[in-house]
């Protein structure tokens, strides 16, 4: 996909000028397990209200909300965790002490409202953490899926005043779940297909853009269950590495050999192949949408789907559990968003390739928040126009936002 394919896809868009007032600071932070974080707070002067950005794997520091919350009038906070651009060893439950980091260093600051937004992976994040900071300490999660301790429990985790969702996806596991492609054969072999399970064999339904695949109801029933059951699979090895990491460690621990230490820290990485194929995307008669045919990464999955590009490519058994996993990690959205309590915005973007209209109705219904706001608003996943001319789908989500904050919080007046 080119750059110019990318512009057009809405995939990269360049943030306005900040305010020149707007003062931008870099922090250093030690989140409870002696990691460290960095975050980049701008805010402008009389600021009483700040809205806290984070991705469990990118940098938002040039999100373009950014200046367009920066000119309503409030600070924004936009952090990394330890992962961001190397998700290799991204776990979620550590992310939630990243995201703990961010919320009392802002506590700290003095400001009266603290709001948290997620865009994209961003939602699913914020929502295991309010999900977990809103329980007491002895009711959070205490372990990870692959059986370290989380830490949880004696971390601090101070509760948003609110929080906003734009365009979540269900979660990075549940995401996976419907892009991984289940006609893989041999997990060794990328071009490996099991013929009758291809979602990019004509025979099966497949058609290139600009029209739409069409598979039949019987494929699609057994497709969706061959990727439940490569996932399983998959997360049985995982198990399976970390069963053996753990008996080294215990042996470690008795016999202080070098040997079994070695054993306990040699690190055992998980390749998996083939994760750009959601029948969705190039079928777009199912659960139909404003969303043009294609994937996030492109407008040929038949062939995105066999690079280097993709969803959980490289990955710990830890991480894979915990984070790539749909039928393991904790970080899913819906079983998170019953624990949202704050005042919620949840704002669907009608050409999502990434959440799908299905999957909002699942969320919003799942919100725990008495005060909820719901919509709709055109847009593409990453804040693009779906048609060439029209706003954006993140101009149309930044006044919606800063409608809603407005609202409820006190916004500084412009400079």
């Amino acid at each position: 996909m080119s750059t110019a394919e990318r512009l057009g896809a809405g995939r990269y868009l360049a943030a306005g000028a900040r305010p020149e007032a707007a003062v931008t600071s870099v922090h250093e932070l030690t989140a409870a397990d002696g990691a460290t974080v960095r975050g980049v707070l701008a805010t402008v002067p009389g600021a009483t209200a700040v809205v806290c950005l984070m991705h469990p794997r990118q940098d938002l520091t040039h999100h373009p909300l950014v200046p367009v919350l920066l000119g309503a009038g409030a600070a924004v906070w936009t952090q990394h965790t330890r992962s961001v651009n190397n998700d290799l060893s991204l776990v979620h439950e550590r992310a939630l002490l990243d995201v703990a980091a961010g919320m009392v260093f802002v506590r700290e600051r003095g400001f009266a409202s603290v709001v948290t937004l997620g865009h994209s992976g961003g939602g699913p994040l914020y929502a295991f953490y309010l999900e977990q900071a809103a329980l007491g300490p002895a009711d959070r999660i205490a372990t990870t899926p692959g059986g370290r301790p989380t830490g949880l429990a004696e971390a601090e985790l101070p509760v948003a005043d609110g929080a906003v969702f734009l365009a979540p996806h269900p979660g990075q596991g549940r995401l996976l779940l419907g892009c991984i492609d289940p006609s893989v054969a041999d997990e060794s072999d990328p071009l490996s297909v099991v013929p009758d399970l291809d979602p990019f064999d004509p025979g099966n339904g497949f058609a290139e853009a600009p029209q739409s695949s069409s598979y039949a109801a019987d494929f699609l029933a057994r497709y969706r269950a061959a990727q439940h059951d490569r996932v399983a699979r998959i997360d049985a090895v995982a198990r399976e590495h970390l069963a053996r990491a753990a008996e080294a460690r215990a042996a470690y621990r008795r016999t202080g050999a070098a040997a079994d230490r070695r054993r306990a820290i040699a690190p055992r990485i998980l390749t998996v192949f083939r994760t750009d194929a959601d029948p969705r995307t190039v079928d777009l008669s199912i659960d139909p949408s404003e969303r043009p045919y294609g994937s996030l990464f492109g407008r040929r999955p038949d062939l995105i789907d066999y690079g280097q590009v993709g969803f959980g490519r490289l990955t710990t058994p830890e991480a894979w559990l915990s984070t790539w996993s749909g039928l393991s990690s904790n970080a899913d959205f819906v079983r998170c968003a019953p624990g949202v309590a704050v005042p919620t915005l949840f704002l669907e973007l009608t050409g999502d390739q990434a959440a799908f209209p299905a999957d909002t109705a699942r969320m919003v219904g799942a919100l725990g928040a008495a005060d909820l706001t719901h919509r709709a608003i055109r847009g593409l996943h990453f804040g693009g126009a779906v048609a060439q001319g029209e706003p954006t789908g993140n101009d149309l989500a930044g006044a919606e936002i800063v409608g809603w904050l407005g609202e409820r919080h006190e916004l500084a007046p412009p400079a």
